[in-house]
């Protein structure tokens, strides 16, 4: 059997009911499979057996105190996957979904993902159960308090540098640093996504959204096309997508449709940026959005990519797009499908999408440009300096389009050109599988 085939099976064995890492791990092995056999140094140093374990998979429970006096536990997680190419990196998900098959696949994903950056930075995730959404300040300040009281013995700013992710925002962020600061008694960034006025980055919050769109745009000229004029649908209207669906109508796309998991908004003049980011600021209901704009439509529990769309841009969560949705969008005329989101199409869908000839960008690529200027933010606390948003963006601009040459070139390569799962995935597994060759068997 294929080297790389047998250690996938020993995975699937050993995680049996690790869904969401299964996927992740099927979709890097089977497309590593002809780069990896080729090369028996790489059994023989026993590699994808010790890429594909953790190097380090803390849990622990997290006790606080909610505004009625009663006592909640949730149960945390940091997954320290790999550090061959710098200190682990990646955000912390506060979600009731979350679990330890979530927090894995994800870090597995960061460890390509911040490969392709071409940055010192390792693969890591982490989260915790809980629920920010209803909770009062304090009660978040409480969580996210206990949260960092275990989490702090684990980081440092050369050791791992979380980040934020859904559920995770500015004040989250400011909460676990600050408590972090207390307990360490140090001033460093070990935390991104901070505030500006201790530490943070300009550009940081667009930084994935406005990366997803640099990347798609790159993708699209190097095919003779151009995103100037087409029609584009979003899913998720939180940080990534919301400016996902700025920078696509800055460059002169008509954002048409928003999706989310209560329905549609569709207003086929393009979607007033304005209102949307009002209507989600208070967690306010979709529906709304028809008040502002008149004109416009909200299909409850409709999903956006029923929306006939030349450019699609799953920005929300995990598997949000399956095999049905993708021959849907295939069949209303759609080209273009880049993701904003961890793995937010299924492996189903993905095939899809290349047997139809659509231009796809993969989530570890697309997806990069958060860890990117988050990496940026590490530079900038290091130098104790501060970089204009213009500066920021223009590097970050230059990453993005950066990610697509390689992953286009290691896709010709590997002799599928076009097939940037394939590309994404070798291009970021290089870096880290020399820089593993060179350290031992450690």
């Amino acid at each position: 059997m294929s080297y790389t085939l047998s250690v996938l099976e020993q995975l699937k064995e050993n995680n049996a009911r690790q869904t969401e890492f299964i996927q992740a791990a099927t979709e890097i092995l089977t497309s590593l499979k002809d780069y990896v056999d080729a090369r028996p140094q790489y059994e023989a140093a026993g590699l994808l057996e010790r890429f594909v374990e953790p190097e380090r998979q803390i849990v622990f429970r997290v006790p606080w105190i909610d505004d009625a006096g009663k006592v909640r536990v949730n149960r945390g997680y940091r997954v320290q996957f790999n550090s061959a190419i710098g200190p682990y990196k990646g955000g912390l998900r506060f979600h009731p979904s979350v679990n330890l098959s979530i927090i894995k696949f994800l870090a597995l994903e960061q460890i390509l993902k911040n490969s392709l950056t071409g940055q010192a930075i390792g693969g890591g995730k982490g989260g915790a159960d809980f629920n920010p959404m209803g909770k009062s300040d304090r009660e978040v300040m409480a969580f996210c308090q206990s949260f960092v009281s275990e989490l702090f013995r684990h980081i440092s700013h050369m050791t791992d540098v979380p980040a934020g992710d859904i559920g995770v925002g500015a004040r989250e962020v400011g909460y676990m640093f600050g408590q972090y600061k207390r307990l360490a008694n140090s001033f460093e960034g070990v935390f991104t996504g901070k505030g500006i006025n201790y530490g943070g980055s300009l550009a940081r919050t667009e930084a994935t959204g406005y990366g997803l769109v640099y990347l798609v745009e790159e993708m699209m000229r190097q095919h003779d096309q151009s995103l100037a004029g087409k029609t584009v649908i979003v899913s998720g209207a939180g940080n990534v997508g919301s400016h996902a669906v700025e920078k696509a109508q800055q460059l002169g796309a008509n954002v048409i449709a928003v999706g989310e998991y209560t329905g549609t908004i569709l207003d086929n003049q393009g979607i007033d940026l304005a209102v949307l980011r009002e209507i989600t600021a208070r967690r306010g209901d979709f529906a709304d959005y028809v008040n502002a704009r008149p004109h416009a439509e909200f299909l409850p529990g409709t999903k956006v990519w029923t929306v006939p769309c030349e450019i699609a841009l799953p920005c929300a969560t995990q598997n949000e797009l399956d095999e049905d949705d993708a021959k849907t969008l295939v069949a209303n005329g759609c080209t273009t499908v880049g993701e904003g989101a961890n793995m937010p199409a299924t492996l189903e869908a993905t095939e899809v999408f290349r047997h139809n000839g659509v231009l796809f960008a993969p989530g570890k690529a697309a997806n990069a440009g958060g860890v990117a200027t988050s990496a940026l933010e590490m530079s900038q606390n290091s130098s104790r300096m501060a970089w204009s948003f213009d500066k920021v963006d223009d590097k970050l601009k230059n990453i993005m389009t950066g990610i697509y040459h390689n992953i286009s070139t290691a896709a010709d390569e590997a002799g599928c050109p076009g097939n940037y799962v394939v590309g994404a995935n070798i291009a970021g597994f290089k870096k880290v599988a020399d820089a593993m060759m060179a350290q031992g068997i450690v």
